[in-house]
């Protein structure tokens, strides 16, 4: 028999303050405990009779995954256990509300429908990171918080890559929620951590055009039906709506995991610069593909495999971003030459990478200045032009599915080090290739801007400095030690620092 939950019972020591919601797979209580401060909240699966097994092996999943997730979008794990025959899980409870009302007011302006996919795909990035992949992402699992970031909800379908899969051990069904449920976990694969971008697209759809993509098929013929028919264009419904973002929704619900982005990443970029979204036929399909096009999709469909020893670290790996750190300002041909040689090596080693081309442009602290230079052309634009032609001798592949593998960014700030470290954490860079000059006696007294990304950057960096005839250029790979001065490597060579970053912009 359950437990007859009421106000004011204890659960190994946890007293339940209230009811918050009664859902058909578990019921959530405000609870309190004194050796736990802040809101907590209490879950506890339905376990009467007549409940599925799924909900109660779920439960479990949540139970294993949640206690191994960190950082400021997850739920912190304070404890779990059972009570009589009554498992149960307690976690912080997070302010905020989930983007499920939004879709009773959708469709929303496609600004912020952008502005959603990116809080939510780098709340996806960092759930990838830790080796977990969501499996149910929806509306109601997204919660946007106070301070304008989002949250993940709900882990009790998901996969960890070091933990056991208990859904996939027991049950041979599909398992997911009917409308977001991505193609390949119909046919019962768990381990492509661009499923997530799949449902986020489904979601995306709805909040643009007030209409699911892929309706609510409530039976496995209706489910499988997405392995071959692609949803009406987003445009088709709402011609308002621009577009590079139908292009990225589209991309986001490709059948083929690989037309899709590699990263959440990577979505989360582009979603913060429609500007620079390369358009396909995407952009501008106003119909869905012909029965003859369906029809071949379907036998396709038919003998698909996938990889099923994938990792989601595994796909991290192989499509990271890249930044480089570019002065233009200041033409140096010599450093500039070895800056674009040392990209080129990186960007050759991961296909699947996107390379984002940044300087800064300094701003005074105190008062203003202008943007129009002596001769009255737009400094901004200037250097977005001066990025592009430094870019240009780069061998840059672009992927099938026509990503770019290349943006260019003016950061405007009054500290270049600053503004280069907020894009690394902001964009969540992999890896920042930086250029740095020579030591002078000032740089020495005041540090240079390439010593502090180095000790701040929360990412990989590789500092180059330009060869001088006077020194010979060390071999590819190899690294100068930290002098204890200076950060800045020997002529010639490369120095790369892990989980940290650098340049002289």
């Amino acid at each position: 028999m359950p437990v007859r939950l009421h106000q004011g019972m204890a659960i190994d020591g946890f007293e339940l303050l209230g009811p918050l919601h009664e859902g058909g797979m578990a019921t959530l209580w405000r609870v309190r405990h004194p050796a736990h401060p802040g809101e907590l909240l209490m879950k506890l699966p339905r376990v009467g009779y007549g409940e599925t097994a799924t909900q109660i092996v779920g439960f479990e999943v949540e139970r294993m995954i949640l206690p191994a997730l960190t950082g400021p979008h997850v739920p912190r794990f304070v404890a779990s256990g059972d009570f009589e025959d009554q498992p149960w899980l307690v976690m912080e409870h997070l302010p905020g509300e989930t983007l499920r009302p939004l879709l009773d007011t959708a469709p929303l302006p496609p600004d912020r429908v952008a502005a959603l996919g990116a809080l939510a795909a780098t709340a996806i990035h960092s759930l990838h990171a830790q080796h977990v992949i969501h499996l149910d992402i929806k509306p109601s699992n997204l919660l946007l918080k106070p301070d304008g970031s989002i949250a993940l909800l709900d882990f009790g379908l998901s996969h960890h890559a070091h933990m056991p899969d208990l859904l996939a051990e027991q049950f041979r069904v599909p398992i997911g929620t009917a409308p977001y449920i991505a193609p390949e976990q119909v046919l019962g694969v768990r381990n492509d951590p661009r499923s997530d971008l799949f449902a986020l697209g489904v979601t995306l759809y709805h909040l643009a055009t007030g209409e699911r993509p892929f309706g609510n098929p409530t039976s496995n013929a209706g489910l499988r039906r997405r392995l071959y028919q692609d949803p009406v264009p987003p445009r088709a419904i709402r011609p308002g709506i621009p577009r590079w973002l139908q292009e990225l929704i589209l991309r986001c619900v490709e059948i083929d995991p690989e037309a899709r982005h590699p990263t959440a990443a990577q979505l989360a970029h582009s979603l913060q610069n429609p500007e620079q979204v390369p358009l396909t036929e995407r952009a501008d399909r106003r119909h869905r593909s012909g029965r003859w096009q369906r029809l071949k999709r379907r036998w396709q469909s038919a003998g698909r495999e996938y990889d099923t020893t994938r990792r989601p670290a595994d796909q991290l790996h192989h499509a990271p971003l890249i930044m480089v750190a570019i002065d233009v300002k200041h033409d140096d041909h010599e450093l500039s030459d070895a800056l674009r040689t040392a990209v080129q090596r990186v960007i050759t080693s991961f296909p699947h990478a996107r390379l984002a081309c940044v300087t800064v442009m300094r701003q005074p602290r105190i008062g203003m200045e202008t943007n129009i230079d002596v001769e009255g052309r737009n400094r901004h634009v200037r250097r977005l032009l001066a990025l592009r032609d430094w870019a240009r001798p780069l061998t840059l592949d672009d992927d099938a599915n026509n990503s770019s593998p290349l943006t260019v960014h003016v950061l405007e700030h009054s500290d270049p080090a600053q503004a280069l470290l907020d894009y690394a954490r902001h964009n969540r860079v992999d890896h920042m290739v930086m250029g740095a000059r020579g030591i002078t006696g000032v740089r020495r007294l005041l540090g240079s801007v390439s010593a502090r990304v180095v000790a701040e950057a929360p990412c990989t960096v590789t500092v180059v400095r330009a060869a001088h005839a006077d020194h010979a250029a060390l071999p590819a790979g190899n690294a100068e030690p930290l002098e204890p001065d200076s950060l800045a490597p020997q002529p010639g060579s490369l120095l790369d620092v892990d989980r940290a970053g650098a340049d002289d912009a």
